[in-house]
């Protein structure tokens, strides 16, 4: 075994330093609407504060209560596990990495603790390798729940870039990584990738679609880090930094009948702290896909 790989391990049985975190976000209510310039329309209605340790990933401390009203539905949106792609800084987007030994680690981990939540009924996941095997492993330790497959639930489309080693992707592909770096919403990646404003849309009208299906219910959406970035961006105003997207944190969203969604718990990556934080794994379409 090399002295790096003995060095991975020993950094996951023991917790880091910063592994205890200062995190508060009152709950946190915006709407979706459509008009002609967008499919969909996300907007904030109360301020958002957040209070997190440095180089610490926000952490709610805040368990999913017991209940759901039967006029919401509460959605935990979950990243998959970690992919050798993570730890190498390859970028993802559609292609289809399977998690490796660490992430089935992390997915059997997050299972366990998902098994403990009071009455999810269903679980919904990106059709990608990475997030199937991860949200197959929550619904077989939830009580051999359904797994529904959702390719509207993939990462973000990254074109050209996909496959190439991030921190030489300037390189490789200066026309790709100008585009993906580009501040504009709108702007799509040559080879096919998409815009962030094209994600938003495909993202939020998932949600949307799945929450009005399951009122009244808990349910359980596996998905990728840049989909989830793309909630928390359009969530919060004044473009705050949401810290990583940790490999299987728990994101909790509520849906009420009047479209209306409420932010319950961001960045829960509580169910690690046994094993450690994971350092490898990579804040969504931020660097890694």
């Amino acid at each position: 075994m090399s002295a790096l790989r003995t060095a991975r391990i020993l950094s996951r049985l023991s917790p880091p330093s910063s592994s205890k975190i200062v995190f508060k976000l009152p709950e946190t209510k915006f709407n979706f609407w459509r008009n002609e310039s967008r499919k969909l329309t996300l907007t904030h209605h109360h301020s958002t504060h957040l209070f997190k340790t440095a180089e610490s990933p926000p952490v709610m401390a805040q368990s999913v209560s017991s209940s759901v009203d039967p006029t919401y539905c509460e959605i935990i949106v979950v990243r998959h596990g970690e992919t050798a792609w993570n730890v190498d800084g390859k970028i993802q987007g559609h292609l289809d990495v399977e998690l490796n030994e660490v992430g089935r680690e992390q997915a059997v981990t997050v299972a366990n603790r998902l098994s403990k939540e009071f009455g999810i009924s269903v679980v919904y996941s990106s059709d990608l390798k990475r997030a199937l095997e991860t949200a197959k492993t929550i619904a077989n330790a939830c009580g051999g729940l359904e797994v529904i497959e959702d390719p509207d639930l993939r990462e973000r489309h990254l074109g050209d870039l996909q496959g190439l080693v991030f921190r030489e992707a300037a390189e490789s592909n200066p026309k790709a990584y100008k585009a993906f770096s580009s501040q504009k919403t709108d702007q799509d990646i040559p080879g096919g990738g998409e815009s962030l404003d094209r994600l938003f849309d495909r993202c939020t009208s998932a949600l949307e679609r799945i929450g009005r299906k399951h009122k009244g219910e808990r349910i359980v959406v596996v998905t990728h880090g840049g989909l989830i970035r793309s909630l928390y961006q359009w969530a919060c105003p004044n473009n705050r930094r949401q810290g990583k997207i940790m490999n299987t944190s728990l994101n909790t969203f509520r849906l009420s009948d009047r479209d209306e969604w409420t932010m319950k718990t961001w960045g829960d990556v509580s169910h690690l702290n046994l094993t450690g934080f994971l350092q490898s794994g990579f804040g969504g379409d931020g660097n890694s896909g």
